[in-house]
């Protein structure tokens, strides 16, 4: 039987631990005990590990043989704030999926009561992303930073920079991925799309626009597709 995997929320001198809602999850929900053993996540490598005390708010493990290493992701998301219930969804699949952080962009379009109350969303979009790191055995959950404007992100981002737009009739994704395992990062706009200054903001600041083809797509199947599409080009 595959143990359960948790990605430890402390790493200790000859342990780890979790601590908070982690905690009370594992030890009062699922009823943990003394001695058992999981699979922790130290954020480089998986390793087995033993629950050696359990309180409501901490529970520690001593760690055991490594199981297996990182793998290093490549891809980053910038996405533009939508409706929540849906971007969490999107999200949780980003992390399902492999990427290596998201980014929330607040976009021309981004409807403004979205905008206001995005960065008090963070941190819950932080806690599904590890729910759905565990779930999926990811070794660490992605980075989620705080929200930022397009020109913020047009300007912080190294690397392959892709602009998914849906005005592109030329440039499939497929072929605007490298496969030489560089870092890429993925945009995509609101609900309505990017605006057009935007767009001609990106070009000038070096990012390619490709198309995922002739339908438009609503933005959580766009960010799905787009990632997967990616990771096959970047895994080949």
């Amino acid at each position: 039987m595959t143990r359960r995997r948790w990605i430890a929320d402390e790493i200790l001198e000859k342990g780890a631990a979790l601590t908070g809602q982690h905690a009370r999850h594992l030890g009062q929900v699922l009823r943990a005990r003394v001695g058992q053993e999981f699979e922790i996540s130290t954020g480089s490598e998986i390793r087995l590990a033993q629950i050696t005390s359990i309180s409501p708010e901490r529970v520690e493990f001593s760690l055991g043989a490594i199981v297996s290493q990182a793998a290093q992701s490549v891809i980053t998301v910038a996405l533009s704030i939508f409706k929540f219930d849906r971007m969490e969804w999107a999200i949780e699949k980003c992390t399902e999926l492999g990427v290596a952080r998201l980014v929330p962009v607040i976009a021309g379009r981004t409807e403004l009561h979205l905008a206001r109350t995005a960065t008090n969303r963070v941190e819950r979009w932080k806690r599904i992303a590890q729910a759905a790191s565990e779930q999926s055995r990811r070794i660490s959950s992605p980075e989620i930073s705080q929200p930022v404007k397009v020109k913020e992100l047009i300007a912080s981002v190294a690397g392959h920079k892709v602009v998914l737009s849906e005005v592109e009739d030329e440039l499939m994704l497929k072929h605007a991925i490298p496969s030489d395992g560089s870092t890429v990062t993925l945009a995509f706009g609101p609900e309505g799309g990017w605006k057009q200054e935007e767009l001609d903001a990106f070009g000038a600041g070096g990012w390619t626009a490709a198309s995922l083809g002739s339908t438009i797509l609503r933005v959580e199947t766009a960010v799905i597709a787009a990632v997967a599409i990616a990771s096959s080009v970047l895994q080949k």
